[in-house]
């Protein structure tokens, strides 16, 4: 178990981390819920990764249990993935016949463009980077 001092610097990360991946995961059941966006298959998958992530975050919070790097670093190292990927579609840098989506609402189709150049595929990558980043960041500091 980290040591009281480790646990001062590391619970805020992981509440943030938790922060984010609970606005994530409402922004995605708003969109798709009140506004009636549906989601494409890369979009589904992302949530897959991001839904979870919610409840795990929250189980490593009371008590804090920075093991919980375990569980949501690969859920989240995926989700990311499969997000840059999806934001390669979407700018068309990534070309749509080899993604998953043969059925329904195309990976390419720009639902939202917020200040003239934020997507949901963006929002998703800053989402899942942020929790990436700080669980590497947590996973060094309980290691020393």
């Amino acid at each position: 178990m980290a040591t009281t001092d480790t646990n001062a610097s590391v619970w805020p990360m992981v509440f943030l981390s938790w922060v984010i991946a609970t606005v994530s995961t409402l922004g995605a059941i708003f969109l798709g819920e009140v506004m009636g966006l549906t989601p494409c298959i890369l979009c589904w998958y992302q949530r897959i990764c991001m839904f979870p992530l919610v409840l795990i975050l929250a189980a490593g919070l009371f008590p804090l249990d920075v093991r919980v790097v375990r569980y949501a670093f690969p859920l989240a190292l995926v989700g990311l993935g499969i997000a840059v990927f999806h934001l390669l579609v979407s700018e068309g840098l990534v070309s749509e016949t080899l993604t998953p989506c043969t059925q329904g609402v195309p990976c390419s189709q720009q639902l939202i463009e917020w200040f003239g150049f934020l997507t949901i595929p963006m929002l998703s990558v800053a989402a899942f980077g942020a929790i990436t980043a700080m669980l590497i960041a947590i996973y060094f500091k309980a290691s020393k």
